[in-house]
C-alpha cells in the first residue's frame, strides 16, 4: 500500500470527525446555545451545504497548482473552521465555523480520490479509494464516539478544539508522506465542466445524493432518537456511535472489494437493503437491543455504497475526473444536508424523532430507481453501438 494512502486517510480521519461528531453532541450544543434541537440541526445542514458549495470553486483552484500543495491548503482552511467552532460565542458563529470548515471537505476527498487510484493499478481502483476512505470511516469509530464524551465530559467546545489539532496532524501527514504531484498536463477546466454534462454523470450524482441521504435523515437525529425513544441514557449515544462507525468500517472496505468485481450489482444490493432497513428503523428504535443492531446495519449499508458510486464517477468521467470527483463528494453532502433538513421538518412538525428513518427509506428507494435507470440505458447505448 502507498503511504501517500495513509497520508490521505489521515486527512479523511479528521475531517470525518468533525462532519460526524455533531450529531452526538447536539443536544448539549442546542442547551448551550438555547437553541431547539431541529436548529442546531442546521449545523448539519450547513456544514453539508458547505461542502456542495465548496467543492467545485476548491476543486478548480487545484488545476493552477500541485495536488499536494492543494490538499495542504485544504487542510488549513479546515482547521481555521474548527478553530471559529471551538471559540463561537453564539449559535450564528457556529455555524460559519462549521460551513468554513465544510469548505475543504469535497475538494479533498475528491481530489484525494484521484489521487489514490492513479497510485494503482486500474483494477485496484475502488479498493485505494476505499482505503482513503477509511480514514473517514476508523473516525467513526475513535474520533466520534471519543469526541461525543469528551462534549459530554468536558464541553463541545474542547471537542472542537482537538478537532482542529487532528486537522494539523492530517497537514503534516500529507506534507511529509504525499509525494509532490505535478498538476497534470493538458487539463483544461472546459473539459472537467463537460464531463458534468453527461446523462450517466448526472445519474450517478443523483445516486449519491439520494442513496446517502438516507443515512443522515436517521443517523442526524440518532441521539435524541435513541434517549427519547429507545430510552437509552445520554452516555450510551457514544457506544452506539461506535457501533455506527463500526459498520461503516466493515460497508467501506467490502463495497471496495466488490465495487471492481460487479459494481452495479453492489449497489443495487447495498441500496435495496439499506432502504429496508431504514425503514425498519421505525420500528426496532424502540427496542434497545434492535436499535443497536440496526445503527450498525445503517453504517455497514450505507458505507457500502460510497466506493462503487465514487469510482462509477471516476469511470464515466474518465479524461476529466477531477472536477466530476469533487462535485460527487459534495453530492454526499448536498444529500446530508437534504435528508437532514427534511428530518428536522418532520420532527417539528410533530411526527416524532423516528419521523426521519422514513425519510431515508423513501430517499435511498429513490436512488435504487436511479440505479436501475442507470444500467438500462448503458445496456441500449451498448446495443446501439453494437448494431
Amino acid at each position: 500500500m502507498p503511504l501517500a494512502l495513509v497520508a490521505l486517510a489521515i486527512g479523511a480521519f479528521g475531517i470525518g470527525t468533525t462532519e460526524f461528531v455533531i450529531t452526538g453532541l447536539l443536544p448539549q450544543v442546542a442547551s448551550d446555545l438555547g437553541v431547539s434541537i431541529p436548529t442546531v440541526g442546521l449545523l448539519v445542514t450547513g456544514y453539508a451545504l458547505g461542502v456542495v458549495v465548496g467543492a467545485p470553486p476548491m476543486t478548480v483552484l487545484g488545476t493552477t497548482m500541485s495536488r499536494k500543495r492543494v490538499l495542504m491548503l485544504l487542510m488549513g482552511l479546515f482547521i481555521a473552521g474548527n478553530l471559529l467552532s471551538a471559540l463561537a460565542p453564539g449559535f450564528g458563529v457556529m455555524l460559519a465555523g462549521r460551513v468554513v470548515a465544510s469548505l475543504a471537505h469535497g475538494a479533498f476527498f475528491g481530489i484525494g480520490s484521484v489521487v489514490a487510484a492513479e497510485l494503482v493499478a486500474p483494477h485496484r481502483r475502488a479498493g485505494a479509494i476505499a482505503l482513503m476512505f477509511t480514514g473517514l470511516t476508523v473516525a467513526n469509530v475513535v474520533g466520534v464516539p471519543l469526541g461525543t464524551l469528551v462534549g459530554q465530559v468536558a464541553g463541545w467546545r474542547t471537542t472542537f478544539a482537538i478537532v482542529a489539532g487532528l486537522g494539523a496532524v492530517g497537514l503534516i501527514g500529507i506534507a511529509v508522506l504525499v509525494p509532490e504531484m505535478p498538476r497534470p498536463e493538458g487539463v483544461r477546466l472546459r473539459h472537467e465542466v463537460a464531463a458534468l454534462r453527461d446523462v450517466q454523470v448526472l445519474l450517478a450524482m443523483g445516486m449519491t445524493v439520494l442513496g446517502f441521504g438516507g443515512v443522515f435523515a436517521a443517523i442526524t437525529y440518532i441521539a435524541p432518537m435513541m434517549v427519547r425513544v429507545a430510552g437509552y441514557p445520554e452516555g450510551a449515544v457514544t457506544w452506539l456511535l461506535v457501533l455506527f462507525g463500526l459498520g461503516m468500517v466493515a460497508g467501506n472496505l467490502v463495497g471496495g472489494r466488490f465495487a471492481d468485481r460487479a459494481l452495479m450489482p453492489m449497489l443495487y444490493v447495498s441500496l435495496g437493503a439499506l432502504a429496508v432497513v431504514l425503514a425498519a428503523f421505525t420500528l426496532t428504535a424502540h427496542s434497545k437491543v434492535l436499535a443497536a443492531v440496526t445503527v450498525a446495519l445503517i453504517g455497514a449499508l450505507g458505507f457500502a455504497t460510497v466506493p462503487p458510486l465514487q469510482k462509477r464517477v471516476l469511470d464515466l468521467a474518465h479524461g476529466a475526473p477531477t472536477l466530476a470527483s469533487a462535485v460527487n463528494i459534495g453530492a454526499f453532502n448536498l444529500g446530508n444536508a437534504l435528508s437532514s433538513w427534511l428530518g428536522g421538518l418532520v420532527i417539528a412538525a410533530g411526527l416524532g424523532y423516528t419521523a426521519p428513518n422514513w425519510v431515508g427509506a423513501l430517499l435511498t428507494a429513490s436512488a435504487l430507481v436511479l440505479a436501475v435507470l442507470s444500467a438500462a440505458l448503458e445496456r441500449r447505448s451498448a446495443v446501439l453501438a453494437a448494431v
